[in-house]
């Protein structure tokens, strides 16, 4: 018997479009309800891109210097301890790449004030080098601002100073002992930070002028709270620091990490300001007990980095003494200028 199908092709075909349009309708009505609450992924690309940029407050750029410092390479230097006990690192050549840092910092639009005091024969023995080779070292491709201490403004020398830089000179009374002038320099930095730098850098380093920059001093140095070793103990045993272990001084310590030299220290400038208030702070009640600690700002500034650690170290190719045999260090970037001691201060 032959077979007939129930349809015909003709009406199968007729349905099937008439399905296939349905289908469509719904799936145009479908996507328009849908599409308002869940825009397509190359949409919500768009709309991020106009959002504000994440804001550079203190703890977003601390985030990104430890990032960048979490990828120093510390084994680069096997002779030397480049890590503190917490974790700090400690700079020496070969464990970083400046571009990184550089990069970083421009993108940070990082700043940096540095203070230099020259009082009385310093001023007019060391401070020209100083200035000159900080231009040509120092902290180059960042906005930096020299803050002069003298008892002598009208003695400091013109310098051609790049794009970005400028100088403040700030007139200071001229104590009758180097002593003090080195300790009372804690007061004038706490002030200038409070009244000018705060509001216009985001660092503040530190500086003896009796130096000269001989290398990059470059944005691997900056950090939130920064000390440099000592030439002369980095490689030396514990008990060879010249700690002041006086009992009757604020400055007394029986033992440390490091013995830090107070020709360099910096950071962020609240640290910078709280390194400055402390030592001050105890130097005065050292004063009123009729005490005064072995190496004076030196003392207090190890007792303050004892008691509240640095994060990030430089180690003595920093401010190298070239007098020491130099088995460590690869590079010198700040050099101890000739010392006159005996003509240069009043005892």
């Amino acid at each position: 018997m032959e077979y007939k199908p129930a349809f015909k092709y003709g009406a199968i075909s007729k349905m099937m479009i008439v399905i296939i349009i349905f289908c469509l309708l719904c799936l145009v009505i479908g996507f328009n309800i849908i599409f308002p609450r869940f825009p397509t992924p190359g949409l919500r690309i768009i709309l991020n891109t106009t959002q504000e940029p994440e804001q550079l407050n203190e703890k977003t750029i601390l985030r990104q210097i430890n990032n960048e410092d979490s990828r120093l390479k510390f084994s680069a230097r096997l002779n030397v301890q480049t890590k503190t006990s917490w974790g700090a690192p400690i700079m020496w050549e070969k464990m970083f790449d400046n571009r990184d840092y550089d990069q970083l910092h421009i993108k940070l639009k990082s700043s940096v004030a540095l203070t230099v005091f020259a009082v009385g024969r310093y001023l007019d023995v060391y401070l020209k080098n100083f200035l000159t080779s900080a231009e040509q070292h120092f902290m180059l491709g960042l906005p930096v601002k020299y803050y002069v201490f003298t008892d002598t403004p009208e003695k400091v020398p013109s310098i051609d100073l790049a794009p970005q830089r400028s100088m403040k000179v700030i007139q200071v009374e001229k104590h009758s002992r180097w002593q003090d002038i080195s300790m009372m320099r804690m007061k004038e930095i706490s002030e200038i930070i409070e009244s000018e730098i705060r509001h216009s850098f985001q660092y503040v380093f530190c500086f003896d002028v009796d130096q000269e920059f001989k290398g990059r001093f470059g944005s691997e140095a900056l950090g939130d709270s920064v000390a440099l070793l000592h030439a002369h103990y980095y490689n030396l045993p514990k008990h060879r620091f010249t700690y002041d272990r006086n009992p009757k001084s604020k400055a007394f310590m029986y033992t440390g990490d490091f013995y830090y030299h107070a020709a360099i220290f910096g950071g962020f400038w609240k640290n910078v300001k709280n390194i400055t208030d402390e030592c001050l702070e105890n130097i005065m009640e050292d004063k009123r007990n009729g005490v005064e600690a072995l190496w004076h700002d030196e003392s207090h500034l190890n007792k303050y980095f004892w008691l509240h650690k640095p994060t990030k170290l430089l180690s003595p190719e920093y401010c190298w003494d070239r007098t020491l045999p130099a088995q460590d260090i690869k590079i010198i970037r700040l050099t101890w200028a000739e010392k006159y001691y005996a003509e240069l201060r009043d005892h």
